[in-house]
C-alpha cells in the first residue's frame, strides 16, 4: 500500500518563506522609488528652485519701482484755438501705453506687464489753513493710471475726468497737516511751474496707510482692495501723496509745505497750456514672470536670453513708438495731439540678473550637497537592508553551496527575486517625478540609482557565499590589516582630490547635479568615518581600563565590546555622520545667511540712516539733518587719487582719499575704529600746516606725497598708516559699496579737505544718527524708490535690516536653500533612522547571545540596559562629533565653491553662525534614538527564553 505525503508541510514552508522575503521586498521597493524619484526629479526641481528665487529676486528688485521705465516729453497741443479741457491725457496715452506693452518680446510669455503712467507737474504755490494757518505750501500735480479708486477715499471722490475746473484729492495726513476740508479753494500761483494762475477745489481725501472706513456693501470693499494694491506702490515711489514734508525755518525756497495731490489727466492738459510748459510722462513696465517661465531663465543659458530680451525690448518699443529716429531733444513723435520726443528708457533688470547668478550659482551648490547627501544615505540604507537580508539567509545559502549550488547561482537567484520589487520602485519614483510640473525627468539617473540598489543584495550574497579558500591559511590577518590600511589610504586620498578639485574647479555651470559636488560628501564621510573608527576606540579603551578597577562587569564588557566592535560599526557610523554633516552644514549656511545679511545691511548703512549723493543735493541733505530725531550728522566724501612720491616720485598707486568729520564721527559712535583712528593720530585737532594729513595703507609716517587736482599740486603728509579694522568700519560702507573697489585707502579729516571743491568728490554720504528717527518724514524728503535718481538715495537701518531679516522674507533666494535643504535633510534622516535600526537588527543577535550569557551568570535586568546603553554610546557619541565636525568644517574646505558674501554682501566674508540649536536637537534626536532602541531590544531579550539564544554549533560561538 503506498503512502501519501501530506502537501501541507511543503506549502507551509514556501509560505513561510515568501513571508520571509515580504519585508525586504516592500523595504527595497520604497528605497527604490525615494531614491529614484530623487535622482530623477533633482535637475527638474533645481530649475524649479531657481525660478521661484528668479522670480522672488524680480519682484524684490521691482518693490520700489517697475524695472524698465519709458519716458517721453510732450508739449501742449498744436491748435492754438483749442479747448484745453476737451483734451483727455488718459485717451492719448492709450495708444502709446499699447504699442510699448505690445512690443513686449513673446518669449516673456506675457510675463513683462504695464504697471502705470504718470505725469508730475512741477509744484506751484499755495496757502492752506486757517487761522494760525499752515503756511505757504508747494503743491505739486500727479496724474497717475494706478491712483486708487473709489474705495479707497475717507472723503469725497476722485477728480473727475470731465469738467473744466481744478479738482484734487489729498491724503488723510495732508489734510491734517494742512487744515484741509472738503469743498475748500486753494489759489495756486506760479512756483516751480511759471505762467500759472488758477483755483483748486479740493474733492476727497485718501487713506494712504491701510486704514479706511467701514464699507456697508460688498461692492465697496471689493472696490477698496482693488485699489489698495495698485495705491501701495503709488505712496512708496511718491511719499508725498502719503504726507507733506516740512521745510525748515527760513529755508531758501520761502516755502513752510511741500506736497502732492491727484488730480485729473484733463487737469494736467489745461495747466499745460496755460504755462505753456514741457511735461514728461513715464511708463512703468513689470517683469512678473509665471513658475514656469521663471524657471526656463533662471539657469545660466536661461539668463543669458534674458538679459538679450531686456536689452533689445527697449529698441524695439522706441522703433515701433515713433520709428528709428535719434533722440536730438526735438519733438519728433507725436502723443495724441502733443508734439512728442522720442521715448528714453532706464532698467536695473540686467545688473540684477548678473548678481542673482552669481547668488545662484553658490545656491546651487548648497542644495547639490543636501541631494546628494540624501542619496548617500539612502545609498547606505539599501546596503544595509541587503546586509540584513544577507544575514537572515546565510545558513540556508551555506547549505545550498554544500549541496553543490555556486555562489554566481545563488546571487543571480536573489536579483530575479527582488527585480519585480525594484521594477515596481522604479515606475512609482519615475511616476512621482513625471507628477511633478516642469522639464522630464532624468531617466538615465533614476536607473542608474535604481540599478545600483537592485545589484547590492545579489554583490552582497556572491561575497558572502565565494569559495573562502583564498581567505583561509596563515598569516590572514596581517594580509585583512594591510588591506584596510590600503583602503582607509585610498579613500583619504580620495576625499583631498575632491575637495581639491572642487577648490580649482569650481562647480558645473550647466544645470543638474554636478557629479564631482555629488561625490565629495560621500568621500568626505568615507574620510571622517575611517579616521573615527581609527579614533575612537582609543579612548574607549583607556575608560574599559579604568572600569576594570571598579566593582562590576558592565562597563568592561560593554565598552571592550565598543572598542573591539568598532570597525563592524563602520558603516552605521558612516550613515550618521554623512546625515549630520548634511544637517549641520544646512544649518550653519542658514545661520551664517541670516546673520551675515543683518550685519551687511547694518555695514551699508553705516549709521541709523544715511544719505548717499548729498554733494550733489545739499538742499535736501540740510532738510534731512533736521529731521524730528537726528542727534548728529557726519559727512563722509571721497576722491579718487593717484599720489606719488614728494622726494622720489614713484607711484604710490591708485587710491581712494576718504575725508570725515572725525570730531562729530568720535561723539556719534565712539566706537567707531575710523574716528578712534583719526583722534588718535591727531588729525582732529587744529590744523598746523596747509598739508592734508592723512593715515595711508602701506605707507610710513613722516612719508609724502603728491596728487594733482585740475592742474594744482595739493601736498599729504602721511602721519601713521591705516589701522586695518578702519577698513571694516560701517560709517565707510555707504561709499565703500558704491564705488569702485580700490587696494590703497587715504583717511583724512574733512577739515584738511576744505580746498576740494564738492564737486570733485566721486562720491559722498551723509551719515545720520538717533535713535529714534522719524522715518515718515525722512521718507517724505526723499522716496525709496529709484535706481540712478538725480535726488539721492536714502538708508535707513531698520527698513534695511528688516528687508534682510529672515522672517521679512524679502529675499527668496535664501527661503528656497532653506525649503530644499529642510526637505533633504528630512529625508535623510528618516533614511538614517532606518538604518540605524536595521544595523541594529543585524547587530541585535551577537548582543542577544552576549546577554544570555551574563544573564544566565545572574546578571539582572537593569544591568542589561545598561549594557546595551554603553555598548552603542561610543559610536553615538563619535557619530555626533564626526558628523558636526565635518558639517561646520564643509563651508572652509570647499573655499572658493562656496562664498556666502555672494548672498550677504558686506566688506568681507560673514562671521560663521552655525545653529547650534539645530545641532543639539539632531545630537539629542539620535540618542533618543539609541535610548529607544536599547529599551525595545532590552523588553524583547527578557521575553526570549535562554534557549534560543544559547545553541551550540552556530558560526563565531
Amino acid at each position: 500500500m503506498k503512502v501519501r505525503r501530506s502537501a501541507r508541510p511543503l506549502r507551509w514552508v514556501v509560505v513561510r518563506e515568501v513571508r520571509a522575503e515580504v519585508p525586504l521586498l516592500v523595504c527595497l521597493a520604497v528605497l527604490v522609488a525615494l531614491l529614484t524619484a530623487v535622482a530623477a526629479a533633482g535637475p527638474g526641481v533645481l530649475d524649479r528652485l531657481a525660478g521661484r528665487a528668479l522670480a522672488s529676486r524680480l519682484e524684490q528688485e521691482q518693490q520700489v519701482e517697475p524695472g524698465i521705465l519709458f519716458s517721453a516729453r510732450f508739449e501742449p497741443a498744436d491748435s492754438a484755438d483749442a479747448d484745453a479741457w476737451a483734451s483727455d491725457l488718459a485717451e492719448d496715452l492709450l495708444p502709446v501705453t499699447e504699442v510699448i506693452a505690445n512690443a513686449a518680446p513673446d518669449d516673456l510669455d506675457g510675463g513683462l506687464v504695464h504697471d502705470s503712467a504718470r505725469v508730475e507737474l512741477p509744484y506751484l504755490r499755495t496757502v492752506a489753513g486757517a487761522g494760525a494757518g499752515a503756511g505757504e505750501v508747494g503743491l505739486g500735480l500727479v496724474y497717475a493710471s494706478d491712483a486708487p479708486g473709489r474705495g479707497a477715499y475717507l472723503e469725497g471722490r476722485p477728480p473727475a475726468r470731465s469738467g473744466k475746473r481744478v479738482e484734487i484729492a489729498v491724503s488723510t495726513r495732508t489734510r491734517d497737516a494742512l487744515k484741509l476740508r472738503l469743498g475748500q479753494e486753494l489759489p495756486l500761483s506760479p512756483g516751480a511751474l511759471e505762467n500759472v494762475q488758477a483755483t483748486a477745489v479740493v474733492v476727497g481725501f485718501f487713506t494712504a496707510d491701510g486704514a479706511g472706513t467701514k464699507s456697508g456693501d460688498a461692492e465697496g470693499a471689493e472696490a477698496k482692495g482693488a485699489g489698495a494694491a495698485g495705491g501701495d506702490r503709488l505712496w512708496h515711489e511718491v511719499p508725498l501723496l502719503a504726507g507733506p514734508s516740512r521745510f525748515p525755518p527760513r529755508s531758501a525756497a520761502g516755502l513752510d509745505w511741500e506736497a502732492r495731490a491727484l488730480v485729473a489727466p484733463g487737469t494736467v492738459t489745461a495747466l499745460q497750456t496755460q504755462a505753456g510748459a514741457v511735461l514728461t510722462v513715464t511708463w512703468g513696465m513689470r517683469l512678473d514672470l509665471d513658475a514656469r517661465t521663471a524657471a526656463r531663465f533662471a539657469g545660466e543659458r536661461g539668463q543669458g536670453e534674458l538679459q538679450r530680451l531686456l536689452v533689445r525690448y527697449p529698441d524695439d518699443a522706441r522703433s515701433v513708438f515713433c520709428g528709428d529716429i535719434a533722440d536730438f531733444g526735438g519733438m519728433f513723435c507725436e502723443i495724441g495731439p502733443h508734439p512728442a520726443s522720442t521715448l528714453q528708457h532706464s532698467t536695473h533688470l540686467p545688473d540684477a540678473l548678473t548678481d542673482f547668478g552669481r547668488q545662484w550659482r553658490q545656491g546651487r551648490v548648497v542644495i547639490s550637497f543636501a541631494l546628494a547627501s540624501l542619496l548617500v544615505v539612502g545609498l547606505l540604507a539599501a546596503a544595509v537592508t541587503a546586509l540584513l537580508a544577507v544575514r537572515r539567509s546565510l545558513d540556508a545559502h551555506r547549505l545550498q553551496r554544500a549541496r553543490g549550488a555556486s555562489a554566481t547561482g545563488l546571487a543571480l537567484a536573489r536579483a530575479i527575486h527582488t527585480a519585480p520589487a525594484v521594477l515596481l520602485g522604479l515606475v512609482a519614483g519615475i511616476a512621482a517625478a513625471r507628477s511633478l510640473p516642469g522639464p522630464s525627468p532624468a531617466y538615465g539617473q533614476a536607473l542608474l540609482v535604481a540599478g545600483l540598489v537592485w545589484l547590492l543584495l545579489p554583490a552582497l550574497t556572491w561575497h558572502a557565499l565565494r569559495d573562502r579558500s583564498a581567505r583561509t591559511g596563515d598569516g590572514s590577518a596581517p594580509f585583512a590589516a594591510g588591506r584596510r590600511l590600503t583602503a582607509e589610504a585610498v579613500v583619504l586620498l580620495l576625499a583631498a582630490a575632491g575637495v581639491v578639485a572642487l577648490r580649482t574647479r569650481g562647480t558645473a555651470a550647466e544645470a543638474g547635479p554636478d557629479p564631482l559636488l555629488a561625490a565629495v560628501p560621500a568621500l568626505l564621510g568615507l574620510a571622517t568615518v575611517a579616521v573615527l573608527v581609527r579614533c575612537y576606540p582609543l579612548p574607549v579603551r583607556i575608560l574599559a581600563r579604568f572600569s576594570a578597577r571598579r566593582r562590576g562587569v558592565v562597563a568592561l564588557i560593554a565598552l571592550s565590546q565598543a572598542a573591539k566592535e568598532a570597525p563592524a560599526r563602520a558603516l552605521a557610523l558612516l550613515v550618521l555622520v554623512v546625515t549630520l554633516a548634511g544637517a549641520v552644514f544646512g544649518g550653519f549656511v542658514a545661520g551664517t545667511l541670516a546673520e551675515g545679511r543683518r550685519e551687511a545691511a547694518g555695514w551699508q548703512v553705516g549709521a541709523d540712516a544715511s544719505y548717499l549723493g548729498a554733494h550733489r543735493s545739499p538742499a535736501v541733505a540740510e532738510r534731512l539733518a533736521q529731521v524730528r530725531g537726528v542727534r548728529e550728522t557726519v559727512s563722509v566724501r571721497q576722491l579718487r587719487v593717484d599720489p606719488t612720491s614728494a622726494t622720489s616720485g614713484s607711484r604710490y598707486g591708485i587710491a581712494s582719499l576718504v575725508g570725515i568729520d572725525g570730531a562729530r564721527l568720535r561723539a556719534a559712535a565712539p566706537h567707531s575704529p575710523a574716528g578712534r583712528a583719526l583722534d588718535a593720530a591727531g588729525l582732529t585737532g587744529p590744523r598746523p600746516r596747509t598739508d592734508i594729513r592723512v593715515l595711508a595703507t602701506g605707507a610710513r609716517a613722516g612719508d609724502r606725497l603728491t596728487i594733482t587736482l585740475h592742474g594744482r599740486k595739493m601736498p599729504l603728509r602721511v602721519t601713521g598708516p591705516l589701522p586695518d579694522d578702519v577698513l571694516q568700519d560701517p560709517a565707510l560702507g555707504p561709499l565703500r559699496g558704491t564705488t569702485p573697489s580700490r587696494e590703497r585707502l587715504l583717511l583724512a579729516d574733512n577739515r584738511d579737505l576744505a580746498a576740494i571743491g564738492a564737486g570733485d568728490f566721486e562720491g559722498s554720504s551723509l551719515l545720520l544718527y538717533g535713535p529714534h528717527l522719524d522715518v515718515q518724514t525722512l521718507r517724505s524728503l526723499v522716496p525709496r524708490a529709484g535706481h540712478d535718481t538725480a535726488v539721492g538715495e536714502l538708508r535707513i537701518r531698520s527698513e534695511e535690516q528688516a528687508d534682510a531679516g529672515a522672517d521679512a522674507g524679502a529675499d527668496g533666494m535664501i527661503s528656497v536653500l532653506r525649503a530644499a535643504h529642510t526637505t533633504c535633510t528630512a529625508l535623510a534622516v528618516l533614511l538614517a533612522l532606518l538604518a540605524l535600526v536595521l544595523e541594529l537588527l543585524l547587530s541585535a543577535e551577537a548582543r542577544g547571545r552576549t546577554t544570555a550569557y551574563l544573564r544566565t551568570l545572574g546578571l539582572g535586568g537593569r544591568a542589561t540596559t545598561g549594557l546595551h546603553l554603553l555598548q552603542l554610546l561610543p559610536m553615538v557619541v563619535a557619530a555626533v562629533a564626526g558628523g558636526t565636525a565635518l558639517g561646520l568644517a564643509l563651508p572652509a574646505l570647499l573655499g572658493p565653491a562656496l562664498d556666502l558674501r555672494e548672498f550677504t554682501g558686506g566688506p568681507a566674508a560673514p562671521t560663521p553662525h552655525p545653529d547650534l540649536l539645530l545641532t543639539a536637537a539632531l545630537g539629542a534626536g539620535l540618542g533618543m534614538l539609541v535610548v529607544v532602541a536599547v529599551g525595545v531590544e532590552t523588553w524583547i531579550g527578557r521575553r526570549r527564553g535562554l534557549g534560543a539564544v544559547l545553541r551550540l554549533g552556530r558560526n563565531g560561538d
